[in-house]
């Protein structure tokens, strides 16, 4: 049984993606802050979660015993993240990285997957931005994000093979729910306000299903090395601006919850300019790979999990926006 260690394994995207390599039948070590605790993770003899600090590169170290894989996600994750401490973008988002990338290398580890982000590419009117765009990084978080790129290029060989994706703006239900991106925020003013607030509107912005993302995650580590070493991939599917985002949501929960129509839409201004239309043409001729999963099934599983009653004090609790909840706990 080969062991996956995953960096924010119990974040927003962990909590689908470590079923997923359970059910694949990798053990698997989900390494995280712990900021938002670990109930959304699973419990599984396969499963070993351990509370750390990526910049600890000791404790990093020793977490990689045995460890064939890694599935690095952890970050300080939001663009518009102005407010906290530039540090913390620096310190956990680049400067430890280059550390994690040698102690995986020098532990045994085989592959090392990145998982970046499509907003390195800021803004741009280029009609399919591939991944030869230039970076225009706007904010600290797709800076640095983009800046370790290269750094992990450096290590590639035969023995060590190392990739990168940037996934589009990631939508959809998780077990550890985020309503900081863009069509989850949309959603919950729609079922919870009645009303959607659009931050902007013209802003272009790809975006791609938490489901077929983390899926993409576990295909990446079968997948043939010789197709991957080395290579960068953008991971989107759907390319709109926030204006027709808004429409798709407002049509679906209309659907979802016809006692709440008609809702409107408001729109307002935004200081997150962020406007790009992603290409994934090269991970679909390379790769084979396609997403199932449209914006509109996104916002259909949000419904559904409202319905359920998953959600508590969805418009206030500080746990579902990263920049403030880690602003709450004071990170240092």
């Amino acid at each position: 049984m080969k062991t996956v260690l995953v960096t924010g394994g119990a974040g927003y995207k962990g909590c689908v993606l470590v079923p997923k390599l359970l059910k694949a039948g990798y053990a698997v070590v989900a390494y995280d802050l712990m900021l938002f605790g670990a109930d959304g993770l699973p419990s599984h003899p396969n499963l070993k979660v351990v509370k750390g600090d990526i910049r600890n590169t000791e404790d990093f170290s020793r977490a990689l015993a045995g460890v064939k894989y890694v599935i690095h996600m952890a970050c300080i994750s939001n663009d518009p993240s102005f407010d906290l401490d530039p540090s913390l973008s620096r310190t956990i988002n680049y400067e430890c990285f280059e550390p994690m990338v040698q102690a995986s290398r020098d532990a045994g580890v085989e592959r090392f997957l990145y998982v970046s982000t499509s907003s390195v590419y800021g803004v741009s009117d280029a009609p399919e931005v591939t991944e030869e765009h230039p970076f225009v990084p706007l904010t600290d978080y797709n800076k640095y994000k983009g800046l370790c790129e290269p750094i992990l290029f450096q290590y590639q060989s035969p023995e060590f093979t190392t990739t990168v994706i940037r996934p589009a703006t990631v939508c959809g239900y998780s077990p550890r729910m985020r309503f900081d991106l863009t069509v989850n925020i949309l959603t919950n003013h729609a079922v919870n306000k009645g009303v959607i607030t659009i931050f902007g509107g013209a802003q272009k912005r790809p975006n791609v299903h938490i489901e077929d993302v983390t899926d993409l995650y576990v295909e990446l580590l079968e997948t043939p090395k010789e197709l991957i070493a080395g290579e960068a991939f953008n991971a989107g599917y759907e390319n709109h601006t926030v204006a027709q985002l808004a429409e798709f949501v407002r049509k679906v929960v209309e659907d979802e919850f016809p006692e709440k129509a008609p809702i409107r839409l408001e729109t307002t201004t935004s200081d997150d300019n962020r406007s790009y239309h992603v290409s994934s043409r090269k991970i679909a001729e390379k790769l084979g790979w396609k997403p199932k999963r449209t914006i509109e099934d996104a916002v259909r599983d949000l419904c559904r999990a409202f319905k359920e009653g998953k959600f508590r004090d969805s418009m206030s609790d500080d746990n579902y926006v990263n920049v403030r909840a880690v602003k709450k706990l004071q990170l240092r």
